[in-house]
């Protein structure tokens, strides 16, 4: 039996072994393939987000009114419009100004022996002041009313010779020559009588200064002498100043424009009543009546000076104290108020959030007129009893839905109730402290730009 073996396997040649490794893809094909696998991933990330923005956008409650889905209320402060009066004012820049102003000064030369007030004190008129030694004064007293006696017994005299001439003349004894020297010998006497009365008043009057007493009411100063040091009249400084305190006035400005409404209520017969405040214009110091006014316009600024008087009774004035002053020209009664707080502007208008009977609110542009302090007219747009929105305005749209507080119809509870329920006494303070439902939307809480 014949045994076949099979052929044995052959191997290709080393020539096929490296056609096989030549048909490996090139590097420019690789890269091409990674820049298509890169182009599907960042198509399929794409989809993903959009998908993802589209959920979270169609979960997100619509912001208008007419939407189906529930609006936040958010906490506001209110505040109820009213119908009241409110005045109109002039303001200006005032100086507290003395009405008499006295400088003392000494009419006498002589040492200063006594001072008889305290500095700083309130003096009456003619009380005594300062006294001066009056002895000089004196002596020259003595002296003058001594030749006025030597000279008034010579005028006796010569008055006895005139009436014994007359009689001898008229008996034809002596001449008419003697008679008419007689009489002219008695003028003469009568002259000098006349001259010696000058220097006795003189005396007197200088005695009567050298007791100086107080020629107004008013407070004494700082004193500018003191007791022992020589005074003369011509002394430029005077002894003291005194001045007038009670009733006292205010230098104030007005603008030229003003002054025809002014001119108009005096003329009128009308007493204008003018408020004085402190530098800050919270506290009112005095009140008073208009006075007067200047008698020209400094062109140098366009402004009038006018002045006003205080009683000061209660020494709040002080001279040369600066003061803002507010001239009260007209008073407006009967008209619609609201807290200037609530008013919101923008470039176009003037408006405010009020509030509907269904806690919805509305933008309504109002015309404000007169402002006063915390409160303002409206003359436009606003009538009274409606509730406007004065804190919160920031989170507020067309028909937002509010919950507001009115500080002045909503009291706050008492100690016992505050303690457990709200820990603060003002509604503004937890209007804005309280969280809000829903996070104030990014887009449409800004101002409306008017209508």
């Amino acid at each position: 039996m014949v045994e076949q073996h099979s052929p044995p396997l052959e191997l290709p040649p080393p020539a096929t072994l490296v056609s096989v490794t030549a048909g490996k893809p090139s590097p420019s094909r690789r890269r091409w393939a990674w820049v298509v696998v890169l182009v599907l991933l960042a198509v399929g990330v794409y989809f993903l987000w959009s998908k993802i923005t589209g959920a979270s956008t169609a979960s997100t409650p619509s912001k208008g009114a007419g939407s189906g889905t529930a609006t936040p209320t958010v906490p506001v402060v209110a505040a109820r419009s009213r119908q009241g009066d409110i005045g109109v004012y002039f303001t200006g820049l005032g100086t507290v100004t003395p009405i008499n102003t006295v400088t003392v000064k000494s009419r006498v030369d002589g040492q200063l022996l006594k001072v008889q007030y305290k500095e700083g004190e309130l003096v009456h008129q003619g009380d005594v002041l300062v006294e001066i030694d009056p002895r000089p004064f004196q002596v020259q007293l003595t002296q003058a009313e001594g030749q006025l006696a030597k000279d008034q017994a010579a005028l006796a005299n010569a008055r006895v010779d005139l009436d014994r001439y007359q009689k001898l003349f008229n008996e034809q004894v002596i001449s008419e020559q003697q008679v008419t020297t007689q009489k002219a010998l008695v003028g003469q006497d009568e002259g000098a009588v006349e001259a010696d009365k000058g220097p006795v008043d003189s005396a007197k009057l200088n005695i009567t200064y050298c007791h100086i007493t107080a020629p107004i009411t008013g407070r004494i100063g700082l004193r500018l002498v003191d007791p022992g040091n020589i005074v003369h009249a011509s002394d430029p400084n005077g002894l003291l100043v005194i001045t007038q305190i009670q009733p006292i006035s205010v230098l104030f400005s007005i603008a030229e424009d003003q002054l025809q409404v002014v001119r108009q209520k005096i003329q009128a017969g009308q007493k204008l009543t003018v408020e004085l405040y402190d530098r800050e214009m919270t506290t009112r110091i005095a009140q008073g009546s208009l006075t007067t006014l200047d008698n020209q316009i400094d062109p140098t600024t366009g402004t009038l000076k006018l002045r006003a008087t205080f009683d000061n009774q209660d020494n709040a004035l002080f001279p040369n104290q600066f003061v803002n002053v507010r001239l009260l020209v007209e008073e407006k009664r009967g008209i619609t108020l609201m807290p200037t707080a609530a008013i919101q502007r923008n470039s176009q208008s003037t408006y405010v959030y009020v509030v509907k009977p269904d806690s919805t609110v509305t933008v309504r542009t109002i015309i404000v007129g007169t402002t006063e302090g915390d409160n303002s007219e409206i003359t436009s747009g606003l009538s009274p009893g409606e509730v406007v929105v004065m804190t919160g305005v920031d989170k507020l749209v067309e028909g937002s839905k509010v919950n507001a507080q009115i500080p002045a119809e909503n009291p706050s509870p008492g100690p016992a109730q505050n303690s457990s329920r709200n820990p603060s006494k003002n509604p503004s303070e937890n209007a804005s402290k309280s969280p809000s439902p829903n996070p104030s939307p990014s887009k449409g809480a800004t101002a409306p730009k008017g209508k």
